[in-house]
């Protein structure tokens, strides 16, 4: 699976610049993060869905206006499946801190998102980007998003359908998390390939 990742897994248009307005953006649905995370683990639901509802919008709006205004950025590149991660990671973290989800679902992606964070930063020691997104990766967030509100949602409701749709929920953050380990699982299948390889080539330059 190496052979397809490249020095530059950016996209060809994809400029060297930082102050643009989607990476202002992105940065904005970074600070929003703790505040999502913070409410949830309060129980402050509404505010949390009203905040976590405007960084959707900014979700939106920094890849349709870095394409539209031509300021696709290798910054914006980086900052954008680095707030996804931070999201998943941060509200589930809440969800465990309010008692909504079971500490197992926490520690597993968290522990995640470390290897990747050790892989990723180990592949830029030989100059490579981000990964390419594989569609398990894809999956598995819009699986844990849906999780994540349905959760919040459901935290508000009292009664049965409330119950249910926590029910319901907890199942698809389960089969989320299942699939997230198993794009982990990609991702590092990937990235060590190249990393041998690189060691393989260092090696041989030294004899």
């Amino acid at each position: 699976m190496s052979e397809h990742i490249h020095k530059s897994t950016y996209s060809p248009d994809a400029r060297d610049v930082i102050f643009t307005i989607p990476n202002a953006l992105s940065l904005l649905r970074i600070i929003t993060i703790p505040v999502v995370a913070w409410l949830i683990s309060r129980h402050s639901m509404i505010p949390a869905l009203i905040v976590f509802a405007f960084s959707a919008i900014t979700d939106f709006l920094d890849g349709t206006l870095a394409r539209k205004l031509n300021q696709v950025s290798k910054l914006g590149q980086i900052l954008d499946p680095c707030a996804d991660r931070l999201l998943i990671l941060c509200t589930i973290l809440a969800l465990g801190v309010a008692g909504i989800i079971p500490w197992w679902m926490v520690i597993v992606v968290a522990a995640r998102d470390v290897v990747m964070g050790i892989e990723i930063l180990w592949l830029a020691q030989y100059g490579y980007g981000p990964l390419p997104v594989h569609f398990v990766g894809k999956a598995a967030t819009a699986l844990l998003m849906f999780s994540v509100v349905a959760l919040v949602v459901a935290d508000i409701g009292t009664g049965m359908p409330a119950h249910v749709l926590h029910l319901f929920a907890l199942a698809v953050g389960i089969w989320g998390t299942v699939l997230y380990c198993l794009a982990g699982f990609i991702y590092l299948c990937q990235g060590s390939g190249v990393i041998r390889k690189e060691l393989r080539s260092w090696r041989e330059s030294r004899r």
